[in-house]
């Protein structure tokens, strides 16, 4: 049984190639009627998967570099991968580098369990984050 990112072809080093995104294409963004997949926030390419040490990394991209909601797109796609993933995954959730204004404090605080935790604590974060993971129609 797959991880739902896990590489349809293997490479023999345990990271393959193939469907890298489908868990996390299709989240809504927070501010607008679109996927982040459709506003180019995530790709396939920005997904690594090792499932021999059981790593994935998630590196998007913020629309601007004063995104007010970077921490809550970061937030969409950890929460979508916690439901998604076997438990023994470690993943890591970062904006690209030079993406964004804040980029170290915004990686800081969407790797920081305790962070996350207290986030998710939030009645208004929990509600912005379950609307942005719904599926969409059509």
């Amino acid at each position: 049984m797959g991880t739902g990112l896990a590489p349809e072809t293997d490479t023999g080093d345990g990271r393959g190639r193939g469907p890298r995104g489908r868990h996390v294409r299709d989240i809504t963004d927070p501010e607008h009627p679109y996927s982040l997949e459709q506003l180019n926030v995530v790709s396939e390419d920005a997904i690594d998967v090792d499932d021999k040490s059981s790593h994935v990394t998630v590196t998007f991209t913020p629309t601007v570099q004063h995104c007010s909601m970077a921490t809550v797109i970061g937030l969409c796609i950890r929460v979508k991968l916690m439901r998604c993933l076997p438990p023994r995954f470690k993943v890591d959730i970062r904006v690209a580098p030079g993406s964004h204004a804040s980029e170290a404090a915004v990686n800081k605080q969407l790797n920081d369990k305790e962070r996350v935790a207290a986030a998710l604590e939030n009645p208004h974060l929990v509600e912005m984050v379950e609307r942005c993971l719904q599926e969409r129609e059509g």
